[in-house]
């Protein structure tokens, strides 16, 4: 490829804070639930490469760049239940990850997913990394590339807030600093917190014996139907004990494993049941397919709250 940049190029980072940084230097964007990926793309020809520099475009056949010579910087995603573009499928996208041709190309018509650009690291002859972020940015809506979603920009903190109510969260980043490979500099990551009232559906052991490792959430559908949806890990170290005294008189006598983990021992995958009767309050910041993904620790426990209250629609607020 004949561009000032060729692949790999690490992308540059934002370091996790809990609040938006304001100031008249911060732009805000919405945070995506994807796969972070720059395209290089000379003539009709382009590479796309991930964060951590491995090539993905046979995993997405469906993406097209138009033709130019340039370097992007972005997320591959996959809309929601309902194309909705408010939400990504972060479990769609895994898939992906497939061996099978066959297999990519049928969710490839499936679930379609699609590039989103909020950087523009080259154009032309010239690599553009050393220019501030607001020049970047103005080449990149100059650029006119038909098809390429670009992420919404605001220098207004107030107008980035609900971001961290209805999507993932918001990335901040300095329209003064240049463009940083592998740093984090110059760029802000706020993570959306959520929280639900969960049921306790079992829990599994700690590493070391007479204690509590991670809690088994669960919620109710419609119907009444208890749902795994994840667990928590986040246990005081003071409380891992103390929590097999509590957790005792619930205990079902029912044992199980999960599913098979690489990076999981056998006792690791242990879990013992509870009858559905404690509520605790947790926080996370992300899910997937109805799961959490990570994140959880428990705020509270709930026994002002019945369990059947604790719903599944609570995980699409």
């Amino acid at each position: 490829m004949a561009l000032p940049l060729k692949p790999p190029i690490e992308p540059q980072l934002a370091r996790g804070k809990p609040e938006l940084p304001a100031g008249e230097q911060w732009a805000y964007e919405p945070k995506y639930d994807g796969f972070r990926a720059i395209a290089f793309v000379d003539g009709e020809e382009f590479v796309l490469q991930s964060r951590g520099a491995k090539p993905l475009q046979r995993y997405f056949p469906e993406l097209r760049f138009p033709p130019g010579r340039y370097v992007l910087d972005g997320e591959i995603v996959i809309d929601g239940a309902a194309g909705s573009r408010d939400a990504q499928d972060f479990g769609a996208l895994q898939q992906r990850i497939h061996p099978a041709a066959s297999r990519i190309a049928l969710l490839a018509e499936q679930t379609p997913a699609r590039y989103i650009a909020f950087d523009l690291l080259a154009s032309g002859d010239a690599s553009l990394l050393e220019r501030p972020l607001s020049e970047r940015r103005a080449a990149l809506e100059q650029l006119g590339l038909d098809g390429i979603a670009l992420t919404p920009l605001t220098r207004e903190i107030e107008q980035a807030r609900p971001w961290l109510r209805s999507g993932e969260g918001v990335v901040a980043k300095d329209v003064r600093a240049p463009y940083r490979p592998g740093q984090r500099t110059g760029m802000v990551k706020v993570k959306r917190l959520r929280t639900i009232d969960a049921v306790l559906a079992g829990y599994r052991p700690g590493k070391h014996p007479g204690t509590v490792g991670s809690l088994i959430l669960g919620l109710y559908d419609d119907s009444g139907t208890l749902h795994i949806v994840g667990h928590s890990s986040g246990i005081a170290a003071s409380d891992k004990r103390t929590l097999v005294e509590r957790l005792a008189p619930y205990e079902t006598g029912e044992r199980g494993h999960g599913d098979p983990s690489r990076w999981q021992s056998e006792r690791e995958l242990e879990w013992i049941s509870l009858r559905p009767e404690l509520v605790v309050e947790v926080t996370f910041d992300h899910s997937s397919g109805g799961r959490i993904r990570h994140g959880t620790r428990i705020l509270r426990w709930r026994e002002d709250k019945a369990p059947r209250d604790c719903r599944l629609d609570q995980m699409h607020t």
